[in-house]
């Protein structure tokens, strides 16, 4: 039996079916139910119960044997963060299937930063690779294992550091396989192997010296996106702003790490309310993108070279980064102000 690229996916919530027209056809059927994952699953999660309870709903038709699940703990000047905060871990007593649960539940609130970061933490000190999910973005059926495919087809590859579940450009067929390579990598549900996330560091300590040196010029296609990266990194750095992400790019970015982003966007970010750490505008057009699933039998690239094109769309339109020169001279004149120097 053949099966599409694209298969159809039915959301548990609506029941609402999308499908596309096929394009590419495979020997291996789309195989979604009845499924174990073998790969372990970070669960973040904090005090929103009902988009919590979507995605458990997710990771329980998915079966992983072993469920890590953290928590930050309620925020005391918010008096209705303590009874969220119950609600919301009590829905992990649910899991009804075999499955080793792990739980980190903090008795106080660490702040985004510090809370996620350190349960990543634990987390890859506990395995050597695993998908990460948060309690607001929602997978599509095939997204486990999709990562469970390329977490074994890269696993000692140290060219790629994240496979991510998001396309912001909903589909991109610029190379006509099932995923590309990127520069970038959302966090909106990813996976990773502990040998990749060794290089990550919340306090960004390296980040003096590559400022110093222009270095973060080398890993921009512009100069505005060195301004925008000089911007964020030096509020990250002095903790003006409270995250963890950040970092984890930065991470990749000085290390030459590639993200692979699949063909078809898997994940949906149902968090985008009033009650969000970040994401609270309902009105982004990022806010409940429609999902769709690829067919599992993965069409791999023969080559390993980053979609520019692809990169450059999702800087414009996500990050809201537009050219304003050219980037070519600018790192032309970056490197002769080095050659100079030395």
């Amino acid at each position: 039996m053949a099966c599409s690229r694209y298969a159809k996916y039915q959301s548990p919530q609506k029941g609402t079916v999308f499908e596309t027209r096929p394009q590419f056809r495979y020997d291996k059927p789309v195989y979604w139910d009845s499924m174990s994952l073998k790969t372990p699953i970070l669960f973040l999660v904090f005090n929103r119960p009902e988009t919590t309870r979507r995605v458990f709903d997710a990771i329980k038709l998915a079966k992983p044997a072993r469920l890590f699940v953290a928590a930050d703990g309620p925020r005391t000047e918010i008096p209705s963060d303590l009874e969220k905060c119950e609600r919301t871990r009590n829905i992990l007593a649910e899991v009804d299937w075999d499955c080793q649960v792990l739980t980190l539940f903090r008795e106080k609130n660490l702040g985004c930063r510090k809370a996620v970061s350190s349960a990543i933490d634990w987390f890859f000190e506990n395995v050597e690779e695993g998908i990460v999910l948060e309690d607001d973005c929602l997978p599509s059926s095939s997204f486990f294992e999709y990562c469970q495919n390329l977490l074994e087809f890269y696993r000692h590859d140290k060219r790629v550091m994240q496979v991510c579940g998001l396309n912001v450009l909903m589909q991109w067929n610029g190379t006509g396989h099932s995923y590309f390579f990127s520069n970038y990598g959302p966090v909106w549900g990813w996976a990773s192997w502990k040998r990749a996330w060794k290089y990550y560091d919340v306090d960004m300590k390296v980040w003096p010296e590559i400022r110093q040196n222009k270095i973060y010029e080398d890993f921009c296609q512009n100069s505005e996106e060195a301004k925008h990266r000089l911007d964020i990194y030096d509020k990250v750095y002095s903790r003006e702003i409270d995250t963890w992400d950040y970092q984890w790019g930065f991470a990749k970015m000085i290390n030459h790490g590639l993200s692979i982003i699949p063909s078809v966007n898997l994940i949906s970010n149902i968090g985008f309310t009033g009650d969000a750490t970040h994401t609270t505008s309902g009105d982004s057009p990022y806010s409940n993108m429609d999902v769709l699933d690829l067919c599992l039998s993965l069409d791999h690239p023969k080559y390993m070279i980053r979609d520019c094109a692809a990169d450059m769309r999702y800087l414009n339109d996500f990050m809201g980064v537009k050219p304003a020169g050219n980037s070519l001279g600018m790192k032309l004149h970056h490197l002769l102000q080095r050659a100079l120097k030395s």
